[in-house]
């Protein structure tokens, strides 16, 4: 780890569990394009170290990355970011509008405004 910056920061002090965080940012950095596709993920022990987590955490979260397709291993070789990470990434967030199309029904029957939720996609979007 040496010469290279901290990919991946845990909030220990987040609702949302390790695990979830360490997926949600690799996520993140594909869609930034900060991995790329066949990129190698570090090793569970050398990230365990980095982190300071139990390794089991960490391996819960590669399971969940390889069960998603967004990862790839390789026996010996390590883990990578799969071929198609980002058309599964964004085929899963398209998906996610069914979620965001409910929730501004709920803000519309709260009272929040068409201008008021206009303002905040252009925040979003610039």
């Amino acid at each position: 780890m040496k010469g290279r910056q901290r990919m991946f920061i845990i909030d220990a002090m987040s609702r949302t569990p390790v695990y979830e965080q360490l997926i949600e940012q690799v996520e993140t950095m594909v869609l930034t394009g900060v991995m790329k596709s066949g990129d190698k993920m570090p090793s569970v022990r050398s990230l365990s170290g980095e982190l300071s987590i139990n390794p089991n955490t960490i391996q819960k979260a590669y399971a969940e990355l390889d069960r998603k397709g967004l990862i790839a291993s390789v026996p010996g070789k390590g883990s990578f970011i799969s071929e198609n990470a980002m058309d599964i990434i964004g085929n899963d967030k398209r998906e996610q509008a069914a979620d965001l199309k409910d929730l501004i029904g709920e803000m519309k029957l709260a009272g929040v405004t068409k201008q008021e939720i206009m303002k905040i996609i252009e925040e979003v979007y610039g």
